[in-house]
């Protein structure tokens, strides 16, 4: 998994030498923000559903009909729960991220063949792009969570979008 601490004694490791004080610095950034990450993977957790249906939302108010360049469904409702369902999953995987202070369970879990698995499903990605743009905007410190919170979250959900770009 990928964490500033793991990268930086991997860097070492595979350098032959022991990590730098530019090293130990950002490992140090890395452990005096993790009280704003897990404020905001506090408040995220209690709020998956109410977070995801705001994605949606904004995604059906773009895209009628779910997707770019999709026929219309037969059953919206059925494709509001399964859309309801990916972002939830990406939500708790940035959760994870939060906690861990790293990429990598986005990284593995969602990221690494998202394109593949996008194109299967004749889905383009800009479709979860509107929604995760929705609710990094919709963000409000101090109302959701302090500044700092909000800035981590906005972070990963910003890794997401780009990803997806």
């Amino acid at each position: 998994m990928k964490s500033v601490l793991t990268t930086v004694i991997a860097a070492a490791d595979s350098g032959s030498r022991f990590p730098s004080s530019s090293d130990m610095e950002s490992v140090q950034g890395a452990i005096q923000r993790a009280g704003a990450r897990m404020e905001a993977a506090e408040k995220l957790a209690g709020n998956y559903d109410k977070v995801a249906q705001e994605a949606v939302d904004a995604v059906y108010a773009v895209h009628p009909n779910g997707a770019v360049g999709r026929q219309p469904r037969k059953c919206a409702t059925e494709g509001k729960d399964k859309c309801k369902r990916d972002f939830v999953h990406y939500l708790r995987l940035i959760n994870y991220c939060l906690v861990t202070g790293g990429t990598g369970p986005l990284d593995e879990l969602a990221i690494n063949g998202q394109r593949e698995v996008l194109k299967a499903l004749s889905i383009d990605g800009g479709t979860y792009i509107v929604g995760f743009t929705a609710i990094r905007n919709r963000g409000c410190a101090p109302r959701d969570m302090s500044s700092q919170a909000l800035v981590e979250y906005n972070n990963y959900l910003d890794y997401v979008i780009n990803s997806l770009a």
